[in-house]
């Protein structure tokens, strides 16, 4: 059976923002503080995310079983809850705003491939939620995505468009169903 040169698949165009000797430190850190099930060790893990980079507000709760791609393309606001088994798949920028919410199992997805080519080329697309956004459990916000201020995307929706300020999303796609009215 011939060899395949597999060096025509790669995509040459991304960078993943840190040299490889980072990146392992990373995924050894993140082994050991945030992708176990204990909810143990906070502040740890908002000191290890600033170390490789990210930029993360006061009183943000990571939750347990939190899988971060990049750190160093990650910034989180004030106030900020991160529920258990969220997936910050940040190939590219995450901003995430203050006073957001990414519930259980909720997926902020911030890479795909293009299939239309052989080298099935990797596409990525930064994401931005703004300030008040609650992610339901278990949606998830496809690359490219803006959502609004006070935005939100019900259980189990998935956003492949940006989602209006104070709006309430829910689907697949995701479509706006009311208004958002927020109390003070």
């Amino acid at each position: 059976m011939p060899q395949t040169d597999l060096s025509r698949y790669q995509n040459k165009a991304f960078h993943r923002g840190a040299p490889h000797w980072k990146e392992l430190l990373w995924l050894l850190c993140s082994a050991l503080l945030f992708r176990h099930s204990l909810a143990l060790f906070n502040g740890l893990k908002i000191q290890a995310l600033q170390f490789f980079g990210a930029k993360v507000g006061t009183g943000v709760v990571i939750k347990p079983s939190v899988h971060i791609k990049f750190p160093w393309k990650l910034t989180i606001g004030d106030h900020v809850w991160i529920g258990e088994k969220v997936w910050i798949d940040n190939l590219d920028q995450v901003t995430i705003g203050g006073h957001c919410c990414l519930s259980q199992g909720a997926m902020l997805l911030c890479g795909n491939h293009n299939y239309k080519k052989v080298t099935f080329d990797l596409i990525t697309a930064p994401i931005t939620l703004e300030d008040g956004v609650w992610i339901g459990a278990q949606s998830l916000v496809c690359p490219g995505v803006k959502c609004g201020s006070h935005a939100v995307l019900a259980v189990k929706s998935v956003a492949t468009q940006d989602l209006e300020a104070y709006t309430i999303y829910q689907g697949n796609p995701a479509v706006a169903k009311q208004v958002r009215k927020v109390e003070p």
